[in-house]
């Protein structure tokens, strides 16, 4: 078999394949039928917006009555409705992320457009896949869902089509190399082409696939030139390779001039992001450009059909509820109840996003200690209550968002020493609580204790507000509150400690391992509202962990090969980030991407690998031409729980491309799924593999080529735990 190479079809403007978007087609029909009967004024309205705190969300774009068009309402965020009182705080995205489900992704995403929809939000603003997390002491990592893309677009994919079913817009963010907080505001990301494809595209073109109506771009630059003014990005990748259909949107105030962003392809600008100035660099400027000819009627008229497209898509022209009772500007009261049974979904992914990184001995699950000593401020809720800090800007009490934008107001917020308390006095526990970071408190508590549970986080967040000295990207890779300090002290005195992290991103935990009594390390991620809950029903064993690292975590900081640029970043390390970077060098990681224990063991068996057919004919796509979505090989294998409990396993097969693929990183994660069995009970776990990833990006080609030769098929627990080997040749 020759190698693939699957040609681009560029278009101009929106093209509808026969099958698979007709909605869209319906959408363009209604919205260029609307566009008829508006003047240019009211075309810029839409792409303008009515300003700062004149609306009561975020972001508002002035009904149209000729046309039936509602107040428009944009508001963010990705883990839960900002700004809104009664709404449910879900887990972060990177801990969704470590639950390797797409079932509770398509869930959580449902739920938080349910929410959305209820309380008359049309666009939400979210999920975040960018940044991609190359870099782990970034501040926003912990919004998006992985470092890996295949993970992370997967994520993107199903929270997309669970918001969009739920009726609310999705907005895919920050398009695109929002890689850190420092200078993002005037950064350059000058990423190389192939390596753009393989990593930062590719959860956009998943989200596009999946029928995104939004994109946001992003702050920085991108090859010298501002993501919101980058006619290569939003046309010529978003719109024509990716046959984008919606609407590209700036981040508040990532638009620099008038008719740069108007002709590089962006179609909204943040309404609002005046600032209340009304020093808009579109509104009537827009509408002079285009009566000078410097922005074409076209490009005009196409901006307004896009957004109107997006309304259209999601029925959002018929019986949609308005914002009622509450607004940004009056600290989000008096809106309606829209939690419903939302807090089973958030407490099922704080549950099952939790990663199991150590266990001596059986030291979990917990079975009626005599005492246990709970230490740590993190065991807490804030002292002052959980919404106590504007946008969550600091570090007080037990961490289950981090800080920023991308936060939202906790209905309430049940910490690790409130839902132990309570399973300690049905199995009559004595519990001591040190709810301090003294090392002299924490190791008095101890001492006394059969078990001690220390509770130690580190925290980040958008840059506009400074934590503790961090400027939203951390300072460095250390536990916060000298919290190496903290569990050396405890373990020092008392024989079974059991330490639970609550971070962001990876730490480094070499200081915690080194402890001979440091018996169970538990990484509890963002767990959002439910947090205590969802810890107990793992450590106390009513359900084995079964999250999956969806990052590396090293021995040490500079191992990643990454670092916060001071200046311009030119991406030197190419495809080797996180596992591509530890495999490529041959650094051993202390626990690698998608490593994560369980409370019983599996075995693999039966690899069958199939063979590799040729896809269909290609055509232009939502995400890419078709044909790189094509199921060309199927891969199975056999999964068995051989323990004495019911656990759930994630399946992980990775690639090595042929020889004959330009340099490539070892392996690449292509496929997962997560099976739930019985104790002794097996079960057949599919790893369908379509054209794009048995395929390299040929920037000369400007296509996806598929290789020839044999590929690599790694089929295991972790991307080091590798149970099954086979191969795929073309």
């Amino acid at each position: 078999m020759k190698s693939l190479a699957i040609p681009l079809l560029v278009y101009a403007t929106p093209v509808f394949a026969a099958a698979g978007d007709g909605d869209w087609a319906s959408a363009y029909s209604k919205a260029t039928a609307a566009l008829a009967k508006l003047s240019n004024s009211q075309k810029v309205g839409l792409a303008t917006g009515v300003g700062w705190q004149k609306g009561g969300c975020v972001g508002n774009i002035a009904a149209i009555s000729s046309i039936g068009f509602p107040e428009l309402c944009l508001q963010d965020g990705p883990l839960g409705v900002r700004y809104a009182q009664q709404v449910t705080a879900f887990p972060a995205g990177i801990t969704t992320g470590s639950t390797w489900d797409t079932g509770l992704m398509y869930s959580r995403g449902n739920a938080l457009g349910t929410e959305s929809k209820a309380l008359g939000v049309h666009v939400q603003l979210g999920p975040v896949g960018g940044p991609l997390g190359k870099i782990p002491v970034a501040g926003r990592n912990w919004e998006g869902f992985s470092n890996d893309p295949y993970l992370s677009g997967m994520a993107m994919a199903n929270t997309v089509a669970g918001m969009q079913a739920a009726g609310v817009q999705a907005c895919a963010k920050h398009y695109i190399g929002n890689e850190q907080e420092l200078n993002r505001g005037s950064m350059s990301a000058n990423i190389a082409d192939r390596t753009n494809h393989e990593l930062y595209l590719w959860p956009f073109a998943e989200a596009v696939r999946a029928n995104v109506t939004s994109v946001m771009c992003s702050y920085n630059k991108v090859n010298s030139s501002y993501a919101c003014e980058n006619e290569a990005l939003l046309t010529g990748l978003l719109k024509d390779e990716l046959d984008f259909q919606g609407y590209v949107v700036s981040d508040w105030a990532a638009q620099h001039t008038t008719t740069g962003s108007a002709n590089a392809g962006m179609d909204m600008a943040m309404p609002g992001d005046n600032f209340g100035d009304n020093n808009f660099l579109w509104g009537q400027n827009l509408l002079n450009a285009v009566s000078s000819g410097s922005v074409s009627q076209a490009r005009l008229d196409n901006m307004a059909t896009r957004i109107l497209a997006g309304w259209y898509f999601l029925g959002q022209d018929q019986g949609y509820p308005t914002q009622t009772g509450w607004t940004s500007w009056n600290g989000g009261g008096g809106g309606p109840n829209v939690q419903g049974d939302h807090k089973t979904v958030a407490r099922a992914i704080a549950r099952d996003g939790i990663v199991l990184l150590k266990n001596e001995n059986n030291a979990l699950p917990l079975n009626k200690p005599a005492s246990l000593a709970l230490i740590g401020q993190d065991a807490i809720v804030n002292p002052s209550g959980p919404n106590a800090c504007t946008d969550r800007g600091c570090d007080t009490g037990t961490l289950a968002m981090g800080w920023g934008s991308g936060t939202c107001q906790f209905p309430y917020l049940t910490a690790p020493y409130d839902a132990i308390k309570s399973k300690a006095a049905t199995d009559g526990t004595t519990v001591t609580l040190s709810n301090t970071d003294s090392t002299s408190a924490g190791a008095s508590a101890a001492g006394a204790a059969a078990t001690a549970i220390v509770f130690i986080n580190s925290d980040s967040g958008e840059g506009y507000i400074t934590v503790e000295g961090a400027a939203g990207d951390r300072l460095n890779l250390n536990p916060w509150h000298s919290g190496n300090a903290l569990v050396t002290a405890v373990a020092n005195v008392n024989k079974k400690t059991i330490v639970v992290i609550h971070s962001v991103g990876p730490l480094i935990l070499e200081t915690i391992l080194a402890l001979d009594n440091v018996v169970a390390v538990v990484w509890a991620g963002i767990p959002g509202q439910e947090s205590g809950n969802g810890l107990v029903d793992v450590i106390y064993g009513s359900t084995s962990p079964s999250g999956k690292l969806p990052y590396t975590i090293a021995k040490q900081q500079s191992d990643y090969g990454t670092a916060i640029a001071s200046g311009d970043d030119n991406y030197s390390e190419g495809l080797y980030i996180d596992y591509r970077n530890f495999d490529h060098a041959n650094i051993e990681p202390r626990y690698e991407f998608g490593f994560g224990l369980s409370y019983t063991t599996f075995s693999y068996s039966n690899l069958v690998t199939g063979s590799i057919t040729s896809p269909g004919s290609g055509s232009s796509a939502p995400g890419g031409v078709s044909n790189l979505w094509d199921v060309v090989a199927t891969v199975t294998a056999t999964v068995t729980n051989n323990g004495t409990v019911a656990a759930a396993e994630v399946a992980q097969l990775y690639i090595g491309l042929p020889s004959s693929a330009p340099a490539s990183p070892p392996k690449q994660l292509r496929g997962f799924d997560k099976l739930s069995l019985e104790a002794g009970a097996g079960g057949t776990v599919r790893f369908p593999l379509r054209a794009k990833d048995l395929s390299y990006w040929n920037s000369a080609a400007g296509a996806w080529v598929m290789p020839t030769g044999t590929f690599n098929i790694y089929v295991g627990s972790s991307s080091r735990d590798i149970r099954l080997t086979g191969s795929l040749s073309t």
